[in-house]
């Protein structure tokens, strides 16, 4: 078999997990096409690791993967003949950490909330039940949202206006990343490994082992992941639901390709039309 001359990059989130219903059938169809001319696939998801596993299992994934926004990369066992500089073992996985460990941002919400004069409560602080109370998930799903590795998930108690905006900008002063959302927030601090986040010290990994000319395509449908985006040669924007698209990410990406369709359904599609192309 040839080399691959592509390595796909995909966003679980919004494409693959997506609410509105995607033909199953067709995502099949799309990774055998795959499997055949042995394009590697690789999984980006905002979750952590235990999140992304029902998902990989359910694909027969094999190839490497990304956790929480690229904080983690996982790639299995025997994949690469290299060494991997800074990896350490998982299992079967050798984990690669592209941000400081949970513990640390746990300590450092509480360090920064303080500094800031802010009320926070923090994953670590609340149980599988009161998280699932509060995200409106099942206490499975709590028990597995709450195994982060690289960043840690809180929200303000008693928010203010002021309060997020004191703390965004001390933590930033600490070296730490802010991530709003409704109603958890994400703190995290990136690490770069030669000046190159995730997806691109991958990509220099595929180039070694492979020795050929690569190129990455990324393929995503929210704002949330234009870290992968904006790192890849290709991208292409999928809609959030049909016929609309997310502007705050198509914004930052003029020269994006747009996907037609939402969901799974779109996400096949597109990754056909991206083999037929020359």
């Amino acid at each position: 078999m040839l080399a691959p001359r592509q390595i796909i990059f995909t966003a679980v989130e919004g494409t693959l997990l997506h609410p509105a219903p995607g033909s199953w059938s067709a995502v099949l169809e799309a990774l055998q096409a795959l499997a055949r001319r042995g394009i590697p696939l690789v999984l980006s998801s905002r979750g952590n690791r235990a999140q992304l596993d029902p998902l990989r299992r359910k694909l027969q994934h094999g190839h490497p993967f990304l956790t929480e926004s690229g904080g983690g990369l996982f790639i299995p066992d025997g994949y690469f003949n290299l060494r991997l500089e800074g990896a350490t073992r998982a299992g079967r996985l050798f984990c690669v950490p592209f941000a400081r460990p949970q513990a640390e941002a746990a300590a450092a919400v509480q360090e920064i909330a303080a500094e800031a004069g802010a009320s926070v409560v923090a994953f670590s602080q609340m149980s599988s039940r009161e998280i699932a109370r509060n995200c409106g998930v099942s206490t499975r799903e709590a028990e597995l949202s709450r195994q982060r590795e690289f960043s840690e998930m809180f929200f303000f108690a008693g928010e203010t206006v002021k309060a997020p905006r004191r703390f965004s900008q001390i933590a930033r002063g600490k070296g730490w990343e802010t991530i709003p959302g409704d109603p958890f927030w994400e703190l995290r601090a990136t690490i770069l490994r030669n000046g190159e986040p995730a997806p691109r010290y991958l990509m220099g990994i595929y180039r070694k082992s492979l020795h050929v000319k690569l190129r990455s395509v990324g393929i995503a449908s929210q704002a949330q992941d234009l870290h992968l985006l904006s790192v890849t040669d290709t991208a292409v924007v999928l809609p959030r639901r049909p016929g609309e698209f997310d502007e705050a990410l198509i914004s930052r990406l003029p020269r994006a390709l747009r996907g037609e369709q939402a969901g799974p359904a779109g996400w096949s599609q597109a990754i056909l039309k991206i083999l037929e192309t020359p």
